[in-house]
């Protein structure tokens, strides 16, 4: 699992996907076979974490990237635009949004 750190070079980016209960699971099964097959592959990955919530409505997508333009370049492959054809159909809605990682805390320390 990647480390999440304020002096980590790279670029964070999350997503978060809506949808019903009885398409989570669906959806859960296509972005692990775009990670396993596809976007781990790519130039510049890092890691990345997928997390769904106990209703089954939402999922977020946490996924670190040596640089922005990595990130950017996977978006606009043939590939990322179909997988991201078969999310938008499973989905009410995604967004991808890149951001700086500003304060991390962890358990048991002071």
């Amino acid at each position: 699992m990647p480390r999440i750190e304020t002096d980590a070079p790279g670029q964070t980016v999350i997503t978060t996907f809506e949808m019903t209960p009885g398409t989570a699971q669906d959806l859960m099964d296509e972005l692990r076979a775009a990670y396993g097959g596809f976007i781990s592959r790519q130039p510049g990955f890092i890691g990345a974490g997928l997390h769904m919530n106990d209703a089954q409505t939402r999922i977020a997508n946490y996924s670190i990237w040596a640089k922005r333009e990595d990130f950017q370049a996977m978006l606009r492959s043939d590939e990322m635009r179909e997988y991201n054809r078969r999310f938008a159909a499973l989905c009410s809605r995604f967004e991808p949004v890149m951001y700086e990682v500003m304060a991390t805390y962890e358990g048991g320390q002071e």
